[in-house]
């Protein structure tokens, strides 16, 4: 990554850290009031069920009531009056419950107790229970009840009132309720890292363990008050206590299960701080109510799409948290796994070499651009020095920086070569070490490393020595004071080092013919160095009658020993010695470097300039984008201008004296004559690069970026096919399953569709008005999924081929942007991400419904998987990582490994499946700035990872096992794998 990139990044990452942070919390907040809304809602429709199951059993009850206690059935028709109303209720089958007790247990009138014994029963006041709660007053009429039981009974759950034939309700709410609990525990600040949840069913109890409990306590019998829970208006759920499940279970007379609130006392603190959460709880009660037509309705239709309840019991299913940014994420262990602590994570059996790199470096980067013996054009990009045969077509690489390159000199021998690299930061932000290195461009080995800990920032300009066979090496870094050094590089001893200029330094080179002298140019400046006992002496060439060029851009030794130098003006300088002025310096002046000649050479800037071996001159224009031949003397002979979507002539390199390497500012490398014009040989994009995409059956891919551009390329013979410009930026793109088009989503909710036979758009759409970031097709090409910035992700019918597009629905429930989605197999569900670590399921087939039970997609297969979350690549996180490290991911076709793009340059290999924290990966480095995407080839022949800021793209070669036939193999391995709780993952 190159400094002054990073530098700006930095300031805007700082400016904008605390806004953030507080988002962060309130979206915390915000998505635990969502899961205290949906716990209502679910316990409403759980209560619902109950009730209507219990209200068949009323009869029953009321005989097994009678038959116990005769002075019961005096109760069973008196009405009682619910808190706060006047409208007479009668009393359900659980208000029945308080006069459940033994034979032998004494009934006493409340007569005898007088008011008093009222006014103490009544002045206790229950507080709020997990399912239905209402409160009611004493009735007088009413016959207390032995404490022991009364205390027995308010413990009871709704569920130790079922019989044993009669199913329990679904456990959807106590889920629920977990995930609630779970926020809760955030907004507290607890740190949790990892844990594992595991719903246990609750159990009934018998009537026998009651008994022994009241044998055991022997307390004087009390009045209770009878309380009734209604459906017609339900409260919220209490809060989280030291059971999972809302209070202990307790028994109830042997062959009687019957419906029992449960009631805990607490203080009046307590008291008034459940009265203030049930304000709060009612307003979303009634923001609920006002949404929905009908809650009843709305239960049934939550009872039915939590799935039944005996499935739910008979797997003892498990869930996995996960916690990014402090909110937690459940992913459901899928039914196969049936021992999840025992899965081992290993290496896969797969690795990656980088094969191709597709781009160059020439938008802000000067002579870096040269042709060594062996026939290889050495150029740099990102983190890697490539050296690409031009008539073999062939690269190499040399990849030992930590960083972005920024320079290259060649040493005298044509063999050895000198990188210098910027510096950087590590994943912590703290800044590294810039450094040089010197290695043999024929082995690739590293001779020697120069500067670390001496260089500040990065390295901004090299030479080696001439005269003396290459024995030093000139560096100027990019610190303030652009400090100018002297190095021994095969010793690593530092001669000489002096500060150079505040101003930026483009270029340095040593004198032809004497060790000695050095030249450096740049902003506003020549300088000429004379290099003597250890010590640099600087003088400044003077422009005199001449206009000052803003820019000295590069200079080059004539055969006569004149320095040239092209500026921003035009034009070509040639500079000379002369004797000191003594009418204006004054006694003692020395010898001066004075401009002997002005030529006009370019419209605009002089770019760069190159010396032929006949002492012919080339020069390269910016504006006029011109490459110009001038003789020893500089007079024109010869001038060619190249293609405008090339860009600007950035630097020139000399083949054969005719045959020339042109590098651009638009990052492309050009080969040709003056005669026969130039060819393009090597292309990039030139700005950030987000969309990605894999053709189904070819060796073909496609990227596009922020510069507009969408390049379709050939794998195979690492050329680019076609490229065109849109009138956006494309961040996002897909090929349709049949490979004939392909669909680009673009930064202002636009999306097109491309022919990649014609090339032209067979259709325009928009979603509306944010960005795009996610196209899908479904597995058989019968729908196309838009994945918006808006939140929403829009659902197309695809017919005629993928030339005609239909709206067929819109998934909404997301409260973040999108960020990636997959098809199902089957092509009928959605799994997507968004920006706040959401994890959704959607059923389009049945119209673009919500899975509210996520539950039930643990087991669904995926045609592909680019989701950042999800149980299966779960391993992927680091502990303590932010929600937005990892850009990207992409399961093999073989589903045997899964690639990771980070946001710290790097690519990683994963097995696949690798659900567990700290899973093992191979790293890849050589990108320079975040890996914004990466996709495997149809056949998993390769792996195409693509940089952000660096505009690169990688193609590396998968080897080992895991593609073709052995995928399969390791397909059925996997299989067996997670179907067993003592074997291991294989890997090497």
């Amino acid at each position: 990554m190159d400094g002054s990139t990073n530098s700006l990044d930095d300031v805007s990452a700082e400016s904008s850290t605390e806004f953030p942070d507080r988002l962060s919390l309130m979206e915390v907040r915000l998505q635990a009031q969502e899961d205290e809304i949906t716990l209502l809602k679910s316990s409403l429709a759980d209560a619902l069920r109950k009730l209507r199951l219990h209200d068949q059993q009323i009869p029953l009850l009321k005989q097994q009531l009678i038959a116990v206690n005769p002075a019961a059935a005096r109760v069973l028709n008196q009405s009682c009056y619910v808190d706060g109303f006047s409208k007479p209720c009668r009393l359900s089958s659980s208000s029945l419950d308080g006069f459940h007790h033994t034979s032998n247990s004494h009934v006493s009138n409340t007569a005898e107790n007088g008011e008093g014994g009222a006014k103490t029963d009544c002045s206790h006041k229950p507080s709020t229970s997990d399912m239905c709660t209402q409160t009611e007053p004493w009735i007088p009429d009413h016959e207390t009840v032995p404490l022991s039981l009364t205390r027995a009974a308010q413990s009871l759950s709704l569920e130790d009132a079922l019989t044993e034939s009669i199913p329990f309700a679904d456990e959807t709410p106590i889920e629920l309720r977990r995930e609630a609990e779970d926020a809760d525990e955030v907004e507290r600040g607890k740190d949790q890292t990892w844990s594992s949840i595991v719903e246990d069913a609750i159990q009934p109890t018998t009537i026998r363990t009651l008994q022994k409990q009241q044998s055991k306590g022997s307390e004087d019998s009390q009045g209770s008050c009878p309380q009734t829970p209604t459906s017609s208006s339900p409260a919220p759920p209490k809060e989280p206590t030291s059971s999972p499940h809302g209070g202990p279970l307790s028994p109830i007379r042997e062959g009687e299960k019957m419906l029992v609130r449960r009631n805990s006392e607490k203080s009046k603190d307590s008291q008034e701080k459940t009265k203030q959460r049930l304000s709060k709880k009612a307003a979303s009660s009634t923001n609920l109510l006002t949404r929905s037509p009908s809650l009843e309705s709305r239960a049934k239709d939550l009872i039915s799409s939590t799935g039944s309840q005996g499935s739910r019991r008979g797997t003892q299913s498990q869930s996995i948290k996960m916690f990014i940014r402090g909110r937690p994420i459940t992913m459901y262990i899928p039914s196969n796994i049936l021992n999840y602590e025992e899965l081992k994570m290993d290496l896969p059996s797969q690795k990656l070499d980088l094969d191709w790199v597709y781009g160059y470096r020439g938008r802000d980067c000067r002579a870096n651009l040269y042709l060594l013996p062996s026939g290889e054009a050495v150029y740099f990009i990102a983190c890697v020095v490539v050296l690409y045969h031009i008539t073999n077509q062939t690269q190499r690489h040399y990849r030992k920086h930590t960083d972005c390159v920024r320079c290259l000199a060649i040493h005298p021998d044509k063999v050895r070569v000198a990188s210098g690299q910027t510096a950087g930061v590590d994943k912590d932000g703290k800044p590294l070490q810039p450094f040089v290195h010197i290695w043999d461009s024929k082995t690739l080995v590293t001779l020697q490393q120069i500067g670390l800990g001496t260089f500040e920032r990065g390295v901004g300009a090299l030479a080696f020595s001439s005269s003396d066979g290459g024995t030093l090496l000139c560096v100027i870094d990019d610190s303030n004071e652009h400090m100018l050094s002297v190095w021994d590089w095969n010793k690593n001893i530092k001669h000489v080092e002096v500060k150079s200029t505040n101003e930026a330094v483009l270029a340095v080179d040593f004198g032809p013919t004497d060790t000695n002298n050095i030249i450096s140019c740049g902003k506003s400046h020549v300088y000429f160095w004379t290099m003597s006992a250890g010590t640099l002496t600087k003088k400044q060439g003077i422009f005199g009658k001449y206009k000052k060029p803003k820019f000295v851009l590069c200079f080059v030794f004539s055969l006569t020993g004149d320095v040239l130098t092209g500026d921003s003006e035009g034009n070509i300088l040639t500079w000379g010695k002369s004797a000191a002025d003594i009418k204006t310096l004054g006694k003692g002046a020395k010898e001066t470097f004075q401009i002997m000649k002005q030529t006009r050479a370019h419209e605009g800037s002089v770019f760069t300039m190159c010396v032929l071996q006949g002492g012919a001159i080339l020069s390269g224009g910016g504006k006029d984008r011109k490459i110009i031949r001038w003789s020893a003397d500089l007079a024109p002979e010869r001038e060619c201008e190249i293609s405008e979507k090339f860009g600007a002539v950035r630097t020139i390199a000399d083949v054969d004296g005719e045959e020339l390497l042109v590098g651009t500012t638009r990052n492309a490398i050009l080969r040709g004559t003056f005669s026969d014009g130039f060819v393009a040989i090597v292309q990039g994009h030139v700005d950030e690069m987000w969309g990605l995409a894999t053709h189904p059956t070819q060796n073909i891919f496609l990227s596009c970026g922020n510069d507009r551009q969408v390049c379709v390329w050939n794998a195979e013979n690492h050329k680019l096919d076609w490229c065109t410009t849109l009138e956006e930026s494309g961040l996002c793109a897909d090929f349709s399953p049949n490979g004939a088009v392909v669909s680009v989503g673009l930064s202002t909710g636009r999306w097109v569709v491309l022919d990649l036979q014609t090339k032209e758009v067979v259709s325009d759409l928009t979603d509306g008005n944010e960005q795009l970031s996610v196209m899908r097709y479904s597995p058989d090409g019968s729908f196309l999924a838009v994945g918006s910035h808006d939140n929403f992700i829009y659902i197309y019918s695809v017919t005629e081929g993928g030339r005609r597009y239909t709206r067929f629905g819109k998934c909404t429930g997301h409260s973040s942007f999108i960020t990636h989605l997959d098809w199902s197999k089957d092509g009928k569900y959605i799994m997507s991400n968004s920006g706040d670590y959401e994890i959704l399921y959607w059923d389009v087939a049945s119209g673009c419904k919500l899975l509210r039970n996520r539950f039930e997609s643990k087991d669904r297969e995926w045609a592909s998987y680019t989701c950042v979350l999800g149980f299966h690549v779960m391993g992927v996180w680091l502990e303590g990582s932010d929600g937005t490290d990892i850009n990207a991911l992409c399961r093999s076709h073989s589903e045997s490994m899964v690639a990771v793009a980070d946001d710290f340059c790097k690519v990683h290999l994963f097995q696949y499946p690798c659900p567990k924290l700290k899973a093992p990966s191979y790293k890849y480095e050589g990108h320079g700035s975040h890996v914004t995407n990466v996709r495997f080839t149809h056949n998993d022949s390769h792996l195409l990872s693509m940089g952000g800021k660096d505009t690169c793209i990688f193609q590396w070669r998968v080897k080992g096992a895991g593609t073709g036939d052995h995928s399969k193999e390791h397909l059925a391995s996997s299989s067996s794998i997670c179907s067993s709780s003592s074997s291991t993952v294989n890997g090497t």
